[in-house]
């Protein structure tokens, strides 16, 4: 088992969500900000393609456990903490 410590990643043509469940905290701020895109209630439950890319990056910015993460594909990353 890897104790939730496995990163997750969610792809999109400008952005690569990832998620680590062994560090989310549920506090929700991903569902609450975009839920388009933070659904979990469907599987895959994060579809960075359904807003852009900034919107994303933003709430992803938001998640304070840093579970949450990015990458723009230009390049561009974001890493909390």
């Amino acid at each position: 088992m890897s104790g939730g410590t496995e990163k997750k990643a969610y792809t999109s043509q400008s952005i690569t969500v990832t998620f680590e469940a062994g560090r989310c905290l549920h506090a929700a701020e991903c569902v609450r900000g975009l839920p388009e895109v933070f659904d979990p209630g469907r599987r895959p439950w994060i579809r960075p393609d359904s807003a852009g890319a900034g919107r994303v990056a933003e709430v992803v910015r938001r998640c304070p456990s840093g579970a949450l993460q990015y990458e723009l594909v230009d390049g561009g990353a974001e890493t909390p903490g």
